[in-house]
């Protein structure tokens, strides 16, 4: 089995939702969540705070520096994800495509690398 990340793409230049599209929105998720652990596919879900809540770490010739804000000036930032585990790519696009529709927000599909930690 091969692990994939299915990372929202969240537009951070689009009117914000109401709170009303916002619990809409978390209860598809929540539903297309709890069909994944149903079927074992489950690993982890999260969501993330905007990406003004970021810092980031620069290294640099054997120091750091840290910077408010996100690392890439764009206004599409990674707004949450699952991390599944299908036999496949198609099983992992399969989930992706009922993760974009529940969510209203187009989904990356990213395999892990296939080496084997210790």
């Amino acid at each position: 089995m091969k692990q994939y990340l299915l990372a929202v793409q969240f537009d951070e230049s689009a009117p914000t939702p109401s709170e009303e599209e916002m619990q809409e929105q978390m209860a598809r998720t929540s539903e297309v969540t709890t069909e994944m652990q149903s079927a074992g596919v489950w690993v982890f879900v999260g969501g993330l705070l905007p990406s003004p809540a970021t810092t980031v770490v620069h290294p640099g010739n054997g120091t750091t520096t840290m910077t408010d804000g996100p690392f890439a000036e764009t206004k599409e930032q990674l707004g949450g994800f699952w991390v599944i585990r299908c036999g496949d790519l198609d099983q992992a696009l399969a989930w992706a495509d009922k993760c974009a529709l529940a969510c209203g927000a187009p989904i990356e599909v990213r395999p892990f690398e296939d080496a084997q930690w210790k």
